[in-house]
């Protein structure tokens, strides 16, 4: 289990635990700090900053559970490194989604905060986020996602909010986002497509042998950049941050518009 010193203030959030070796090697000085239940971690640095890395496994209850222990000891900034589908037919496979919110479609959310409350990622992360699809010379989709509590979920009901311009579809950003605004914490996600519900490539359904969904070369490649990315973004939100302390909206203090001038 993880005490307070073996995790970062910054922390990545792959769902499978597989994919927490493959992000901790591009770490300098990487080290295994726990694996428990499916939640394997990882801490190193990158250009002198402390970074961990966890998997959450699949879906909110278990993100969650990540996200309030990480944050017990330590975890300040969330960034999710995923996968997910999209359901808009322009989006194409191996191309990168950074959500600028999540539609709640899952249970584990709403024990925090009703359904009416909306999951929305903290604006730092995600404009860092975009100045790091820079650096790595990728093209991002920014928008809004769906996270579902089911993966072979009805096809259709996706698709009716992809007509209201939903992204794509996962299934932990939602209560991410969520747990983040209650706890005073910053969250965000980049997430590699791996399928499009829009044009029947449907992730999960290949032949033996097939390199479809996340084996597709396409997709391995946008995961070696959405990893690059969340470094990057670290890299840019740490000079932006307080090194001390966790980050607080209620710090940011908006500009006065001007005064109108009286009507002569």
């Amino acid at each position: 289990m993880c005490g307070v010193g073996d995790v970062a203030r910054y922390v990545l959030l792959p769902g499978d635990p597989g994919r927490v070796e493959r992000i901790a090697s591009f770490l300098d000085e990487p080290r295994k700090v726990a694996q428990h239940r499916g939640f394997v971690t990882y801490t190193g640095k990158v250009d002198d900053i402390d970074v961990s890395v966890c998997s959450t496994g699949i879906g909110c209850p278990s993100a969650a559970i990540a996200v309030e222990e990480l944050s017990r000891v330590g975890g300040e900034t969330f960034i999710r490194v995923g996968t997910t589908g999209a359901i808009q037919p322009d989006i194409e496979v191996g191309e990168i989604v950074v959500p600028t919110a999540a539609v709640r479609a899952n249970g584990a959310s709403r024990a925090f905060l009703p359904v009416e409350y909306p999951a929305v990622a903290d604006f730092h992360v995600v404009f860092c986020l975009i100045e790091a699809s820079k650096k790595v010379n990728r093209k991002v989709h920014l928008g809004v996602v769906l996270s579902s509590d089911a993966f072979y979920g009805d096809k259709e009901a996706m698709l009716r909010l992809g007509r209201a311009k939903a992204l794509s579809v996962e299934m932990e950003c939602s209560v991410l986002f969520i747990l983040a605004e209650l706890k005073g914490l910053r969250a965000g996600a980049v997430l590699a497509v791996d399928g499009n519900l829009a044009k029947g490539a449907i992730k999960g359904e290949f032949e033996p042998g097939e390199k479809t969904g996340e084996l597709d070369e396409r997709v391995q490649g946008a995961i070696d950049d959405e990893i690059r990315m969340s470094l990057e973004a670290v890299k840019l939100l740490e000079a932006f941050t307080p090194s001390s302390r966790a980050y607080s909206r209620s710090e940011v203090q908006p500009s006065q518009p001007p005064r109108p001038k009286p009507l002569q």
